[in-house]
């Protein structure tokens, strides 16, 4: 099977946030809500060889800070030496970048086209094998093919380790069917209620139930009802907590103003500008490269976490790539389970004498997590800044993130959501901070059935700032880009489905396809 069939195929399965419909119709993408069940899972897994019983795992849930997390930990891992596996969700183009490995010392790279294809077409056929023989009551969903995927590609890899982030909930989400030597819960807030509970202890009992008996927690204090909730949860289970506090920093201390400033990434698209049909426009006559292509390093300052904790009593310089304050929380979980894991030895299951306090620096420095407050200079002075806050605690994030940047500069708000979301709950935490003479914002909607309307959008934002509605991402972005004059900033936000168009609209020039199903 090529690559695209199977990619073709794997969206035309459906996954677990389906809206309803009446009974799927033969050969058609699957749109019935399920109900979610491990058992599927496992007699999938089962029939694979339980490939996920090959590598030691570490499970990640909560509500937010997830993949930042796991993004950190695995490239520490692969800093220390472990042939290191990554699986996040949902993804910002193409469906391999959920499926990540890195060789030791290596950088994490997506599972490649032709293995992505080949260990699809492993389990569609060992799928449709255990329904005909009645085994499966149905196809397994998006999420549970991606799994699978994803152990059996780490297992032919020979993986050592693998970080694996939760898609949704954590007690009977596909993941849930590792035996982790570590959980790790990031920070829970409400997200997901018609899935998950209407409460964030509700939420929290869900999440928590990637702990094990007996096993190890990587946590920080949170909410209380989240705290109370995983409190009963560890203690019924007799699991032992670890409380990452000790590897947040005592004071915040950003990049110097003296640090360099941040050129163009690899492959940018040069001097970034579009006309109205959205096509790349030559750069600014007279304009130089450094001028076009460079964000101040007083701006930087705020979007780049340096400073120094302590490791078993000795110093260590934290710098890590991943922006705003509320990332130390996340860097702190995976230093946490880093420093466990060389604790525990893994159980003996995996070689972490490499676990030294550089290769945690290390790792901690080269994470690569993008979409998460990154920066990307364009034309005239001006950047682009890229967030996926697609709930209020999200948006809260990049709400402080925002009142550090320079006020003298104009802003334009580039906004999306999906329908089951907060809509206007975020345009109320956000939109308020466009509201000045020189501000705008746009909203449109994006490629998948979840998405708001653009009347939907437009109602939300345009009381608190001049606000126009376009087509799509292609659309917005040039016309978000006419709007925003030099040394201004445009501030992309509100879905990662928009956050994944803009990103490939800039950095590529080309609107890659996008089609449902993206988690």
């Amino acid at each position: 099977m090529s690559y695209a069939s199977a990619v073709e195929s794997l969206y035309a399965l459906g996954h677990e946030l389906a809206p309803q419909s009446a009974t799927p119709v033969p050969g058609a993408p699957q749109t019935r809500a399920r109900k979610w069940d491990l058992a599927h899972m496992r007699t999938l897994c089962q029939a694979l060889g339980d490939p996920q019983h090959t590598f030691v795992s570490v499970l990640i849930a909560g509500t937010n800070g997830k993949g930042s997390t796991a993004a950190t930990l695995a490239s520490i891992l692969s800093a220390a030496g472990l042939e290191t596996a990554l699986y996040t969700s949902p993804h910002l183009v193409r469906p391999n970048e959920r499926i990540q490995r890195s060789p030791a010392h290596g950088t994490l790279r997506p599972i490649s086209d032709e293995d992505f294809a080949r260990c699809f077409d492993r389990v569609d056929e060992t799928a449709q094998t255990l329904v005909r023989e009645g085994k499966l009551p149905h196809m397994p969903s998006f999420f549970e093919v991606m799994t699978s995927i994803a152990f059996l590609h780490f297992a032919e890899s020979g993986a050592q380790i693998a970080v694996l982030e939760a898609g949704l909930g954590g007690r009977l989400d596909a993941t849930n069917i590792v035996e982790p030597t570590l959980s790790i819960l990031t920070d829970i807030s409400l997200d997901h209620t018609e899935w998950l509970g209407h409460t964030i202890a509700e939420i929290a009992r869900e999440k928590a139930g990637i702990l094990r008996p007996n096993g190890v927690l990587i946590t920080l204090p949170q909410h209380p009802e989240a705290n109370q909730a995983i409190g009963e949860a560890a203690v019924a289970l007799g699991v032992r907590a670890i409380n990452a506090a000790q590897y947040m920093p005592q004071s915040y201390a950003p990049c110097g103003v003296d640090g360099p400033a941040l050129q163009e990434p690899h492959g940018f698209s040069r001097a970034i500008q579009t006309n109205q049909e959205g096509a790349l426009a030559p750069e600014v006559p007279g304009e130089t490269s450094e001028e076009a292509r460079t964000i101040p390093a007083a701006i930087m300052q705020s979007f780049r976490n340096r400073y120094t904790i302590a490791i078993d009593g000795e110093p260590a310089e934290i710098d890590s790539p991943l922006a705003g304050q509320h990332q130390q929380r996340n860097i702190a979980l995976a230093i946490a389970a880093a420093v466990e894991l060389r604790n525990m030895q893994a159980g003996g299951q995996a070689a972490v004498a490499g676990l030294t306090t550089a290769a945690i620096q290390a790792g901690v420095r080269n994470t690569h997590w993008p979409g998460r407050l990154e920066l990307l200079p364009i034309s005239q002075g001006r950047f682009v800044l890229l967030d996926v806050a697609h709930n209020p605690a999200g948006a809260w994030t990049l709400r402080s993130a925002l009142s550090s940047l320079p006020e003298d500069r104009p802003r334009t708000l580039l906004f999306s959501c999906l329908r089951d979301k907060a809509i206007a709950e975020i345009a109320q935490i956000l939109a308020p901070l466009f509201d000045r003479p020189q501000d705008h914002a746009v909203v449109c909607p994006v490629n998948n059935p979840r998405s708001a309307s653009a009347e939907e959008l437009f109602a939300a934002v345009e009381r608190f700032t001049p606000t126009e509605a376009a087509v799509d991402a292609s659309a917005a972005l040039a016309r978000a880009l006419e709007l925003t004059p030099p040394g201004g900033i445009l501030v992309a936000t509100g879905s990662l489905y928009l956050i994944g168009d803009i990103r490939n609209l800039l950095i590529t020039g080309a609107d890659a396809a996008k089609k449902v199903g993206n988690g």
